[in-house]
């Protein structure tokens, strides 16, 4: 087993092609992994530089691939159930004949969100990870090589539901968004700090919900300002469409 994140080492990923043909069996590894144990017998789990070393030379050569061809990558992370597909089934219908957005999406299993993606109009690659709970720059690729996006287009990586390992692993974008949930509580940036310090826009998600919940939505602000500086804060609601015009802005400039 992985001890960073729980994957198994060499499990296989399933590739879903856009035209939603049978998925390909692709082997993926996640390297080597040390393990650590300190007095109290508490487990640290320490992921050897060589993994993400690794990791990271693809994701240049991926990012090098996105520019080459003027295409802009947003990976797109949340905890799960934060809103992250029906945000982008919104984006789709709205920008139709403004923007065209293709989407990687990454789950352990089922191609239930690239199904509602592909009826959005968005040409959709579907990328299980098994076990895996992130993707990684290697599954990315070859997402890409199929996906195939045009000039001038804009691919939304939605990683796997999850505020912490999809944190650590570059997978070649241009910039990282994350989504946090009215409905999760306020507190997420402060206990999953890294997950947001690495964001360069923050959606609070849900919106609509806040007259049912005790959300103090200036204290999510204000911590996400402390953790990331430099992140833009975006409140949003799919549902309704609130806060959506921003993200439209956001997601549409050069």
């Amino acid at each position: 087993m992985c001890g960073t994140c729980g994957c198994s080492d060499g499990a296989n990923i399933r590739l879903l092609t856009p035209e939603g043909a049978e998925p390909a069996q692709v082997s993926h590894h996640h390297g080597d992994h040390t393990h650590s144990h300190d007095d109290e017998g508490d487990r640290t789990v320490v992921l050897q530089e060589k993994v993400l070393a690794r990791n990271d030379v693809l994701a240049q050569q991926n990012r090098d691939w996105l520019q080459a061809r003027g295409v802009r990558a947003v990976n797109l992370m949340s905890s799960p159930g934060a809103g992250k597909t029906t945000l982008l089934e919104r984006t789709a219908t709205d920008l139709a004949g403004q923007l065209v957005i293709s989407v990687i999406e990454g789950d352990q299993e089922t191609a239930l969100d690239a199904d509602r993606m592909r009826r959005a109009g968005c040409r959709v690659v579907q990328v299980n990870t098994g076990t895996g709970c992130h993707l990684d720059a290697a599954m990315v690729s070859q997402a890409l090589q199929s996906l195939d996006p045009p000039a001038g287009s804009v691919v939304v990586i939605e990683n796997v539901g999850n505020l912490v390992c999809p944190a650590l692993f570059d997978l070649g974008e241009a910039h990282r968004t994350v989504l946090a949930s009215v409905a999760e509580g306020a507190d997420k940036p402060v206990k999953y700090p890294h997950m947001f310090r690495t964001a360069d826009l923050v959606l609070v998600s849900k919106t609509d919900l806040l007259p049912h919940l005790d959300f103090d939505l200036g204290r999510c602000t204000a911590d996400i300002g402390r953790i990331s500086p430099g992140a833009q804060v975006l409140p949003v609601s799919a549902r309704t469409g609130d806060g959506c015009l921003k993200w439209y802005d956001w997601l549409l400039r050069p």
